[in-house]
């Protein structure tokens, strides 16, 4: 078992995991940034996401970083900051592993839902996944840490719920509906992947342990633990016995 970690510890752990995960996140943005700034110079659409064509297959690995316009970029962007760094905190193995599923799963649901001839693209299904990953982390895990960050991100994005039903043409509820489906699947995988932090005992805690290792330690001084601890002092040779004969007692004086 853990030694549970000093206030100071697990201060710095905390900070050392906030820090990368804004790091990470900040990482991708700049990188849909950049990948938003290029695609303006040539035809991106074959990197979209094409439902039910073989040639629309490849945007279910390049559409979540292209972007339709400077809000489209934006919300996901602010999307991809606030949820991945809450994700990546709380969770940072977790949500390593879970990103190919949240990546592939939106472009996926756009593919196989999504109407013929139409184009799909942008990273609001990863972010769907994102947020339903953390919404099911909080309800499968229950610790203090899960719920905090499952009410942090149902405060901000709750709406998710919705939107992965069709409700407003021009958006992607199919790679919204995939990339959530991904998350509740990376949820159940991998919600061991990150052991629950050590919780801190109660005084009254360490006076039961400390009583109970005390009591443990007097019955193993003084009492067995089971007969066959107990000492032999005498085994009757079976080559010496003669079985089936009863032995007289005699009376004293006779």
């Amino acid at each position: 078992m853990s030694t549970p970690l000093t206030t100071e510890q697990q201060r710095l752990a905390d900070r050392t995991r906030l820090r990368r995960a804004l790091n990470a996140s900040l990482g991708f943005v700049l990188l849909l940034a950049v990948c938003f700034a290029a695609q303006h110079g040539f035809d991106f659409r074959f990197l979209t996401v094409s439902p039910r064509s073989v040639e629309g297959l490849l945007g279910v690995l390049t559409a979540p970083l292209l972007h339709g316009s400077v809000e489209h970029i934006v919300a996901n962007g602010i999307a991809v900051l606030m949820l991945g760094t809450l994700a990546g905190t709380v969770y940072p193995k977790a949500t390593l592993r879970a990103l190919p599923l949240l990546w592939i799963g939106s472009g996926l649901g756009a593919w196989l839902l999504g109407n013929a001839g139409s184009h799909h693209l942008g990273a609001s299904g990863v972010t769907h996944g994102l947020g339903f990953l953390v919404f099911v982390l909080g309800l499968l895990r229950r610790d203090r840490a899960a719920i905090a960050a499952g009410m942090l991100a149902f405060l901000f994005y709750g709406g998710m719920l919705m939107t992965i039903l069709p409700r407003e043409a021009g958006v992607s509820w199919e790679s919204h509906l995939g990339g959530a489906i991904g998350g509740v699947v990376a949820a159940l995988l991998f919600r061991r992947a990150d052991p629950q932090a050590v919780k801190p005992k109660y005084s009254w805690e360490l006076e039961e342990e400390l009583a109970r290792q005390q009591g443990d330690a007097e019955r193993a001084m003084y009492e067995t633990d089971a007969p066959r601890d107990v000492p032999v002092l005498w085994n009757r040779d079976p080559a010496d016995a003669e079985r089936g004969k009863v032995l007289p007692f005699r009376r004293p004086g006779e």
